[in-house]
């Protein structure tokens, strides 16, 4: 199946060019969400390349209820749509309810699924209502190729700009691990693969401010794999200091060491651009 180009602001999601979906896995105080987004500026006119800024209004799915969850819907479309207005990205932001869809879809660019409810009917259809790109993250209950039932559930509103991100499925006790397969069997699907990098070395069970609850050091292995398997774009989750970051400490990126994390990954997607050509 020839693979569907997604646009999201000027960015062509599945076309040769990769791109790049990244900034704090949720909302905090403003600057440290303006000093990402301008780091994440300067990195994207340096290396020429595209970004996608995401970060999460509500966190739905924290192992305990004493866990920062977000500011909620109305205050974080808010602190989002000054980003835009400041930088100019494209902006993605995940939803929990059907309800979430259409206000999120006013502001974002693109709506994203999280893995535990890509199944969820309504989710789906009122995401895909709302005439937005739509990343479904792959669920780790489910195998990669029946992604396209969650693909087939937003398309039935006539909306056909998706994008399926793998971030590793359940292996073993609080551990994930990335089938490269599942690059192989999602790109079957027609629809940009996005690979996202730094959830899939979350330990979970473990607090994310632990230092034992990510394993960073694999982050260079993997992206590097993931991007050699053919993916179009990926996501990593970046802070100015994700030791002090509320959520996903141990896992987040720092932003000032971006630019550096992304050089040898697209140098090896062009290359594999220029081979799979």
């Amino acid at each position: 199946m020839e693979k569907k180009i997604v646009k999201v602001g000027d960015i062509d999601c599945g076309a040769d060019e990769l791109f790049v979906i990244s900034g704090p896995c949720v909302i905090e105080e403003e600057s440290v969400m303006m000093k990402t987004a301008e780091m994440l500026k300067e990195v994207s006119e340096r290396l020429n390349i595209k970004m996608i800024y995401k970060s999460s209004f509500q966190k739905d799915n924290r192992s305990t209820v004493d866990y920062y969850r977000g500011p909620g819907l109305d205050e974080g479309l808010k602190m989002l749509q000054r980003v835009k207005d400041e930088f100019g990205f494209p902006l993605l932001t995940d939803i929990h309810y059907p309800d979430q869809a259409a206000p999120a879809g006013e502001v974002v660019d693109v709506i994203q699924i999280p893995a535990y409810l890509c199944m969820q009917t309504d989710l789906n259809v009122e995401a895909g209502k709302t005439g937005k790109a739509v990343n479904v993250k792959h669920g780790q209950f489910l195998a990669p190729e029946n992604m396209k039932n969650p693909a087939a559930k937003i398309a039935s509103t006539g909306n056909e700009n998706i994008i399926l991100t793998e971030r590793g499925y359940t292996f073993g006790y609080n551990d994930l691990i990335v089938d490269p397969r599942s690059f192989y069997h999602m790109n079957k699907l027609g629809y940009p693969v996005v690979f996202d990098i730094t959830h899939s070395i979350r330990k979970y069970g473990i607090p994310s401010a632990d230092a034992k609850g990510g394993a960073r050091e694999f982050l260079p292995v993997l992206s590097r794999a993931g991007v050699a398997a053919g993916v179009d774009g990926v996501f990593v989750e970046t802070h100015p200091e994700p030791e002090k970051a509320l959520c996903d400490a141990a896992s987040q990126l720092c932003v000032y060491d971006l630019e550096e994390f992304l050089k040898p990954i697209i140098e090896i997607h062009n290359l594999e651009v220029k081979y799979r050509a």
